[in-house]
């Protein structure tokens, strides 16, 4: 999704904008990250646009110091001269734009249509061609202080180091480009450069970039390639962390010349073989099984893309969203698996709204996005206590969220699910927030406290059925393809919901009857739910609409069942472009909120012949910001054009040879997501009415 903004007070820093910009601004246009002018996202222009916000925010180069389309004379064929533009040119610090001063030069190229396969990455000498573009650009007399080129199509990223000599220029491949604020001229480039901090399109790039490079460069399935990768980036944060808690020098990192000869490959490989065997030692979610299968080839690759991230010094929430992108594309279920989409788990956890000391369990929790988005929720809700929300956190930040983290999500998070690789892909996200693990599970909690699984035992004792769990959240497997018929587990809810339910001819109602011989899991996920909830607890649970609506016995009995244990306190319908795209699942379903009712309550309701009134809230979300095919979906006025609103970020930027933190209004195209207004109108229905039951 491209994000359009506009930079309207960027004082100092080289950006500004119009009121006619604001005016004018098309589907097909964005605002230019440099100058503040709009300009035409076709070609190479959305490649562009991310590369020099990734100068700006991860390598610190100042807006001011770049400038888009610079002209470069260059000698073509020995006599005649023309000009060829850099994408993006850029100068020593708080200079001229002049060809004296340039330092930097850029070249973009449109972005690969993605195929029915994954796109290879190419090696340089692959891209040979291309790279003469790049060296005329710094090979030329009249750029003679240039001496860094990057050439990218957004997908594949070369890097040069030009070396003048007597009788000419030569370039060196490099892995990558120092900080702005580095010197050009140091020919240990990467190996010298600073870590830096991830911005969210880049570092998503640069996992991108290494899973394709191991599915589509070494053949391996696109799951396989998932581990392979994600062993590397479980061991580049192990490294960090020895680094940071006992000083360590780093063992995960890569010199200029090692990826392009076999000495240098193979001395990277030992190397991260070495560290790879200390994380397995460490840490009990691996084991002899764990094993890495690269090439050395690909190894160095892998290493050349992480090493210059300084992960534990990035933004929690840009780890979370690049490590959630990779692990959904990668891990689908096949058991009735739907992955929950951002939107919605975020709009569950908003109305949930888990309170610092409160228990939370995703009892089918897939990649844990329930789990993240939890610990998201604590970090916004300390962010705003000490008045940073939406400032990127200083170092000293950093470090003290990622301990209160790690101590919440020790104490207070859990997660499970029948899957063992869904479960490590949890453990490892959790790890993104908060340097462990966490509580995750391999176990069927359909047939818990019991079964063979692993995680059983360490589970009995931490969340024992029943009432043991504040806040149960959860989007079950679902499907009449994938029916429970086993015993041993519908024996533990023939008190409930796992009954045949027939309609009484007389009173029309539903009535129980004797064990039911299948049900669906969603079905008795609703009771194992409210079961592991405390008295007063609260449940969140994505649905199938059937259940919510379908007259027949079996829905209209769970439906009894869930009144007779329960408080509803809101039920939210989705629109089936939900889960048709993040999913791929052409379906309609709705998160269903419940509060457990206690034992008094459930007396007291079966005294009364009439059920008890309350207000209940209902929602039928419309829009969740894409249409089926995954396109964004914009707010409009009534003429059609995009409705624009001014935004701030704050964020770390060079002005005047220094890091200042600096908050820029930038105009965005309004998504069309009824989700968040859906969020806040709960919280505004609270205000007006209590929520039912005994107050917890």
């Amino acid at each position: 999704m491209q994000q359009t903004s506009l930079a309207i007070e960027e004082p100092d820093d080289g950006s500004a904008g119009t009121d006619n910009a604001l005016n004018s601004l098309a589907d097909d246009e964005t605002i230019d990250f440099i100058t503040g002018k709009p300009v035409k996202l076709k070609g190479s222009e959305p490649v562009r646009q991310r590369i020099a916000k990734a100068l700006a925010l991860e390598y610190k180069i100042a807006v001011s110091d770049m400038e888009p389309g610079f002209p470069i004379p260059v000698q073509a064929d020995g006599s005649r001269r023309k000009t060829k533009k850099a994408d993006i040119a850029v100068f020593a610090p708080d200079s001229e734009h002049t060809l004296a001063n340039l330092r930097r030069v850029v070249i973009c190229k449109p972005e690969p249509k993605p195929g029915r396969t994954v796109t290879k990455i190419r090696t340089y000498e692959q891209a040979r061609d291309d790279l003469e573009e790049l060296e005329l650009l710094l090979g030329t007399e009249a750029t003679p202080e240039a001496r860094y080129g990057m050439w990218t199509n957004g997908l594949d990223f070369f890097f040069l180091y030009k070396e003048s000599k007597r009788f000419g220029a030569t370039f060196e491949r490099r892995t990558n480009w120092p900080l702005g604020d580095e010197s050009t001229s140091d020919r240990s480039g990467a190996s010298a450069v600073r870590l830096r901090r991830g911005e969210a399109a880049m570092l998503k790039t640069a996992f991108r970039r290494c899973h394709n490079y191991i599915h589509g460069n070494e053949g391996m399935p696109k799951d396989r390639a998932f581990w392979q990768f994600l062993y590397l980036l479980f061991t580049k944060m192990y490294d960090e962390r020895l680094g940071l808690q006992e000083g360590r020098p780093p063992q995960f990192y890569i010199t200029p010349d090692e990826p392009f000869n076999e000495a240098g490959r193979q001395a990277v490989r030992a190397r991260i073989e070495a560290l790879f065997d200390e994380v397995k030692k460490q840490y009990p979610h691996f084991d002899a099984s764990d094993v890495l299968h690269l090439s050395p080839r690909a190894l160095a690759f892998i290493v050349g893309e992480l090493a210059p991230y300084d992960l534990s010094g990035t933004d929690m929430d840009v780890k979370g969203i690049a490590y959630q992108e990779l692990v959904g594309t990668n891990l689908r279920g096949d058991r009735g698996q739907y992955f929950t989409p951002k939107g919605a788990v975020e709009l569950m956890v908003k109305i949930l709204d888990p309170r610092e000391n409160e228990s939370v369990l995703d009892p089918a929790c897939g990649t844990g996005g329930f789990l993240r988005e939890t610990l998201r929720h604590q970090l916004n809700r300390w962010r705003e206590q000490e008045h940073t929300l939406g400032k990127p956190d200083t170092n000293e930040q950093l470090l003290d969220h990622q301990a209160r983290l790690a101590s919440y999500a020790a104490e207070h998070l859990f997660g499970a699910d029948f899957d063992e690789s869904l479960v490590r892909a949890t453990q490892m996200s959790i790890m993104t927030f908060t340097g462990e693990g966490g509580n995750v599970y391999h176990m069927n909690s359909l047939l818990f406290p019991h079964g063979h699984y692993a995680g059983v035992a360490e589970a009995r004792k931490r969340i024992p059925v029943p009432n043991s769990v504040d806040v149960v959240m959860t989007n079950p497997p679902f499907g009449t393809d994938i029916k429970i018929e086993d015993t041993d587990v519908l024996s533990q809810y023939s008190n409930g919901v796992a009954r045949s339910w027939s309609r009484n001819k007389e009173t029309g109602k539903a009535e129980p009857g004797g064990e039911a011989r299948s049900m669906s899991p969603e079905q008795l996920f609703i009771q194992r739910a409210v079961e592991w909830a405390k008295p007063g607890g609260r449940i969140g649970i994505v649905l199938p609409n059937g259940i919510l609506s379908n007259p027949g016995p079996t829905d209209e009995g769970i439906r009894q069942w869930i009144l007779d244990n329960c408080w509803v306190l809101a039920s939210i319908e989705l629109p089936v472009e939900t889960f048709i795209v993040e999913a791929n699942v052409n379906i309609l379903t709705s998160l269903l909120f419940l509060k457990k009712k206690t034992d008094q309550e459930k007396l007291a309701r079966m005294m009364k012949e009439e059920p008890q009134d309350y207000p209940v809230f209902m929602a039928v979300a419309e829009k969740v910001g894409v249409d089926r095919r995954g396109n964004p979906v914009y707010k409009r006025r009534p003429d059609g054009e995009a409705i624009l609103k001014p935004i701030p970020e704050t964020q770390k930027v060079r002005i005047n040879g220094e890091e200042q933190e600096r908050t820029f209004i930038r105009m965005h195209k309004v998504i069309d997501n009824d989700l968040p207004e859906i969020a806040e109108a709960y919280q505004n229905f609270r205000l007006k009415y209590e929520e039912p039951g005994a107050k917890t």
